[in-house]
């Protein structure tokens, strides 16, 4: 064989499939954001049902709960066999759990279809989502690709919120999420089909560097900055504990207005569009995944968050100063405060994944993001619950919003002393030619 003929195919490049399979990630995540109309649904539950506030807070509570508890598990198995097969078995037990909901009326059928096999899909999902997605990419695009990938979780709400509105008012609650069981069972599955990371080797192109020499090490270099860390090296570190707080306080924080959000307008201010509202949250939520993502990859990580949460603990104290009376009672003012909260809950989705890798390498990073996405649920499982208990104690959320506010502060000034780890590993002594 000719050297020719060997440039041409052994050492060609490989196809890039990047842009395929952000976009098949994106669309898995439009579906499995069916989590967040919970507001909507658990609103329809009819009075005959005799759910309590507290009732309809615990399916979405738990299916947060499993779902980032299943990020880990999912995380791994992504790494080792491909995001195609757990991909798919997410969908299945998306559209499983939600299928058996549909044929119960008690919170207890609820928790067991939608929050343990629905939340327990969404985590086999989008764990494998976005680390397939963002190998194909260079690191200057880490972050607008992560947030593309998860907008699709943010943005679902845009369609399936007034979706559900119309399908429970026309046929009720279990047709409806029955409906959604069959429907995202099919489209899960088969996006799932075309999730493929690069072969083994793999370097993305770097338009901006192409034309700078690669660096080459000294012949007497022993050592070398540590790029990826396994799951143990990187819970060692305590950067991996200041993150999974900030990720808690900033994504509990916005869990909490987004399973109440519906409930919160109609009881503080009288308005009944709260599915318009969800909706207009989503748009929100997807736009700020991929704002944020830009920007992190422009102005750094820490600064983006910082900003977020800051913004994000002031917009809380506007939502919990709407009364009837006051000029915040207007659907056109709470859409807009809805808006910038999912904006700023929704960047918490791609800063974390951004830093994570930044942080502790691609290698390990579906099981590593797994374990740092703990955090999410966590958060959204004590402010959705504090929300409803406290709802139910006192007829009002000033509590739940106060306790917010507090955390997203904290997390604000964490993100001054959060810092990449600098551990070292040997490297080989390079071979003299």
């Amino acid at each position: 064989m000719s050297e020719a003929s060997l440039t041409d195919t052994s050492l060609a490049p490989p196809e890039n499939h990047g842009w395929r399979v952000t976009f098949a990630g994106m669309g898995i995540n439009l579906a499995l954001g069916v989590l967040y109309t919970w507001s909507v649904i658990s609103k329809g539950v009819p009075a005959e049902w005799q759910w309590t506030e507290s009732d309809k807070s615990w399916p979405y509570a738990i299916a947060c709960l499993i779902f980032c508890l299943i990020m880990v598990p999912a995380g791994r198995m992504q790494d080792r066999i491909g995001p195609r097969i757990v991909a798919t078995i997410g969908g299945i037990l998306v559209g499983i759990g939600m299928i058996l909901a549909s044929f119960t009326t008690t919170p207890l059928g609820f928790i067991m279809g939608f929050g343990v096999l629905a939340g327990a899909g969404i985590g086999f999902g989008y764990a494998s989502a976005t680390p397939p997605a963002v190998k194909w990419f260079p690191k200057a695009k880490t972050g607008l690709i992560a947030g593309l990938v998860v907008s699709g979780f943010g943005l679902a709400s845009v369609y399936i919120a007034p979706l559900a509105k119309w399908l429970i008012g026309s046929y009720g609650v279990p047709v409806t999420v029955l409906a959604f069981g069959i429907g995202f069972l099919v489209v899960v599955v088969g996006l799932a089909q075309l999730l493929k990371p690069p072969p083994k080797g793999f370097v993305p192109q770097d338009p901006a560097k192409a034309e700078t020499p690669a660096a080459t090490a000294a012949p007497s270099q022993t050592q070398q900055k540590k790029e990826d860390f396994t799951p143990t090296e990187m819970l060692k570190t305590w950067q991996f504990y200041l993150l999974w707080f900030m990720y808690a306080c900033g994504a509990g924080a916005g869990l909490m207005v987004i399973a109440k959000l519906a409930a919160m307008a109609k009881i503080q201010a009288g308005i009944e569009l709260g599915f318009i509202l969800v909706a207009v949250l989503a748009v929100g939520n997807g736009g700020g995944r991929i704002l944020a993502g830009i920007l992190s990859d422009k102005i750094g990580r820490k600064a983006t968050m910082c900003i977020c949460f800051i913004l994000q603990a002031g917009l809380i104290a506007l939502l919990s100063q709407t009364q009837s009376e006051t000029f915040l009672a207007n659907a056109f003012v709470l859409a807009a405060v809805s808006a910038l909260i999912g904006a700023n809950y929704g960047a918490n989705l791609s800063l974390f994944p951004s830093v994570t890798k930044d942080f502790y390498g691609l290698k390990n990073f579906g099981v590593n993001y797994g374990l740092v996405f703990t955090a999410w649920g966590v958060g959204g499982f004590m402010l959705a619950l504090l929300a409803g208990k406290v709802y139910d104690q006192t007829k009002t959320f000033t509590f739940a919003y106060y306790c917010s506010i507090a955390l997203l502060l904290m997390a604000a000034a964490a993100t001054f002393l959060v810092k990449a780890p600098r551990h070292m590993e040997a490297v080989p002594k390079a071979v003299e030619s």
